[in-house]
């Protein structure tokens, strides 16, 4: 057999393959599926699914939470866009799209796995899919509580107070700090059970007990503060980041005189620092 003859052979072979596979075949591409891995209890979340046809028609664009279709965009009816009763999920029509589907005050139902589905025409019907997580974030609507406090504490005496969150989601975690130290050792900290109130906020308690001595005194004074960061935990492929969204601190200053020492006990209103990551 001649070269020339095995090269069409080949040629007619490849053509008609090309010929029985569907048209559009791998045309539809998924460029990426974003979605905000957390928002502050009633915000406005966008959910973005951007992708390619290349030469394929669309057929629709799905959105899930938890499996659950609660969007739909279908160009070749109407009305294209359709959004169906999920609970926690609010669809602003007006925002939303082929590409970015708008969801409305989020509450902490709104939290889950979200997943979008891009489908073709025939005669391909090419499907493509991505997911991701959002968590809705309740922040404390006042600073932690310390309760405990004496007026006076003489040497050797011990420091039996207690640090209490309001309530949030996720849970408050506490930490005490004496003149801006942390304190780290278990015989110091006592942590309690967390409360879960309704609709799943949470308060959290963390008890310090801490002997008085003369050397934990600077010019005079002790300084103990807790601190109250509301962290969620976030999630990108199976790697696990944290994001602290909200800090606030109460502190007590123990004042020395002589012999005697004296607690003044003053909240720090409002002292808050929000970082989003974005």
């Amino acid at each position: 057999m001649s070269e020339e003859v095995h090269l069409r052979r080949w040629f007619f072979f490849i053509s008609l393959i090309s010929l029985l596979l569907p048209q559009g075949y791998e045309c539809l591409k998924l460029i990426r599926v974003r979605i905000p891995p957390y928002k502050i209890r009633g915000d406005t979340a966008v959910l973005e699914c951007l992708y390619e046809l290349e030469g394929a028609s669309l057929y629709a664009v799905k959105w899930y939470k938890e499996n659950e279709e609660f969007y739909r965009f279908v160009p070749r009816v109407k009305p294209a866009l359709i959004s169906y009763m999920v609970d926690g999920i609010k669809v602003d029509h007006k925002e939303s799209g082929n590409t970015t589907v708008t969801l409305r005050a989020v509450n902490m139902k709104t939290t889950g796995n979200y997943r979008c589905e891009v489908s073709a025409e025939a005669p391909s019907f090419a499907s493509v899919q991505d997911e991701g997580r959002m968590e809705v974030v309740y922040l404390p609507n006042s600073g932690p509580h310390i309760t405990g406090e004496r007026k006076q504490y003489s040497i050797g005496e011990e420091v039996d107070l207690n640090c209490t969150s309001a309530k949030s989601y996720p849970a408050s975690v506490l930490h005490w700090y004496i003149n801006d130290v942390l304190v780290t050792s278990r015989e110091h900290l006592h942590p309690h059970p967390q409360v879960v109130h309704p609709h799943g906020l949470i308060t959290t308690s963390l008890g310090l007990r801490v002997p008085v001595s003369s050397n934990l005194f600077l010019e005079g004074n002790m300084k103990i503060r807790c601190a109250a960061n509301v962290s969620p935990v976030l999630w990108q492929g199976d790697q696990e980041s944290i994001a602290e969204v909200d800090n606030r601190e109460a502190m007590l200053l123990v004042r020395g005189f002589a012999a005697r020492l004296q607690a003044d006990f003053f909240k720090l209103g409002l002292l808050v620092s929000v970082f989003l990551f974005t």
